[in-house]
């Protein structure tokens, strides 16, 4: 055990950086998006189901061997399997997975900066225009965006865990949900509002199917940032007075909170501007409704709030966007980092500028995958369709891995470093210590029938994904 590690200073810093790792794009927009199209209070309900019988025992097993082990991912799997070497490769797809996403997302984060610059300087009606957005991911001004989001984010992690990432989140996290709440407010006064809140809560089960099913759960596994390291890392900057129970049922049920009240944004906004909307037509994509739906729902508010005021509510909403999409690159960048930290003994700085050097030439090649590049906006070709870089980085690490790390620490954790330690980990200052009920149902979860369900995700996302037909839905 490392007597130098670093540690969170409180456990609302813990729970606040943890919740700001969940909290992500996915969240303010892909969450909303996805409840309405398939069944809204049905998907809701099914949602909030798999978080808190399948993916809290994930995160608390992520989070347990974290805090027992003080290391990053794969020092965890490798001390506490006796340098296994089966268990070093899930240890690396578990430093891997965190970095190549944290490509893709620098690559949307710097796209949110722009936008955000842009609807600050009063260019909101340049940002509603049809073919922005093609010319925007292309142009020049990315690099400049891209320097400004790399300084910050170096800024928050050179400071460490407790004055840097700890800090950001006690600042970002609760002024998000200031914004979004602020936001809501707004919206909710505006004409028609409440027939988006109708078709957003309103239980549609006739929407259910299997595919609606594995989507809600695909959702909720991604949004609480399970399979990436995250909750092994920031475990491991837990004390021993932590309450790891207490803490990982707080950050679902912000995480979920945030999601939840993030569609009362979005939905009655959108029914604002277009009370006739079919909802089929909204974008799956987090990514077309933010940079191509939206900023036209904010400019057609200037008929009742002016030009200014609709600049004025855009920049807000990119903001709220930006600080989600920051935290959760902060947490994702800071696996890999830990783990040159620990591994190779590096100082932090030095970490960061390798790590920091690498992830600016992949972000390159990411970026360029949009027509600036034929090679990587050609990169290859599975299940009869053509595929750029940055697709290629999403349906491997973000869409296949992350269950595959899920079922790979339940396995880990019930089979390998076994039951009893488990528990025990769990219990050490918990406010509901001993074999209670949610104790019980952890272990019978997490070593039944949750392995089998992320195989059965994993599997059909292999079919899926590389074969072009799926098993289920």
């Amino acid at each position: 055990m490392s007597a130098t590690r670093e540690q969170f200073g409180s456990r609302i810093g813990f729970i606040l950086a943890a919740a700001g790792s969940a909290v992500g794009i996915g969240n303010m927009v892909g969450f909303p998006v996805a409840a309405t199209k398939n069944g809204g209070g049905a998907f809701l309900l099914i949602y909030a189901i798999f978080v808190a019988f399948i993916c809290l025992p994930v995160m608390l097993a992520e989070m347990s061997v974290g805090r027992h082990s003080r290391k990053d991912p794969l020092g965890a799997y490798s001390t506490m399997s006796n340098n296994h070497n089966g268990w070093k490769v899930a240890g690396w797809l578990s430093i891997i997975t965190p970095f190549m996403i944290a490509v893709f997302y620098l690559v949307i984060t710097v796209w949110i900066f722009g936008y955000l610059y842009q609807s600050v300087t009063g260019n909101l009606d340049m940002l509603a225009a049809p073919d922005t957005f093609g010319s925007f991911i292309n142009g020049v001004d990315l690099i400049y965006y891209s320097l400004a989001v790399l300084a910050i984010i170096y800024l928050i992690l050179q400071g460490g865990v407790k004055r840097g990432i700890e800090k950001a989140a006690k600042i970002m996290m609760p002024a998000l949900f200031i914004m979004l709440v602020a936001l809501v407010i707004f919206v909710l006064t505006l004409d028609n509002a409440f027939e988006g809140v109708k078709y957003y809560v309103i239980p549609d089960f006739s929407k259910i199917n299997a595919s609606v099913v594995s989507a809600a759960l695909s959702q909720a596994f991604f949004s609480l940032s399970l399979g990436m390291g995250i909750m092994i890392t920031y475990g491991s900057y837990l004390d021993s007075k932590s309450d790891v129970a207490g803490s990982a049922k707080m950050v679902a049920l912000l995480d979920t909170a945030v999601a939840f009240i993030a569609g009362l944004l979005i939905l009655p906004a959108v029914f604002s501007f277009n009370p006739n909307i079919d909802t089929s037509e909204l974008s799956d994509s987090s990514v077309g409704m933010i940079f191509t739906f939206l900023p036209k729902i904010f400019l057609a508010l200037q008929t009742s709030i002016g030009y200014t005021g609709a600049s004025a509510v855009a920049s807000l909403f990119f903001v709220l966007v930006f600080f989600a999409a920051i935290t959760s690159m902060v947490s994702i960048f800071e696996v890999p980092v830990a783990a040159l930290m620990e591994e190779k003994k590096f100082k932090r700085r030095k970490a960061l500028g390798l790590l920091g050097l690498l992830l600016v030439v992949m972000g390159v090649m990411a970026a360029t995958s949009f027509g600036v590049a034929d090679f990587f906006t050609q990169f290859t070709q599975y299940a009869g369709q053509s595929k750029s870089f940055f697709d290629l980085i999403i349906d491997v690490f973000y869409d296949t891995i992350l269950p595959l790390n899920g079922l790979l620490i339940c396995i880990f954790v019930m089979y390998r470093w076994k039951k009893i330690n488990f528990t025990q980990e769990m219990d050490v200052n918990s406010q509901s210590q001993g074999n209670n009920w949610f104790i019980r149902y952890v272990n019978f979860s997490v070593s039944t029938f949750i392995p089998i369900i992320l195989l059965a995700v994993f599997v059909n996302t292999v079919a899926l994904k590389y074969f072009g037909s799926a098993l289920i839905g």
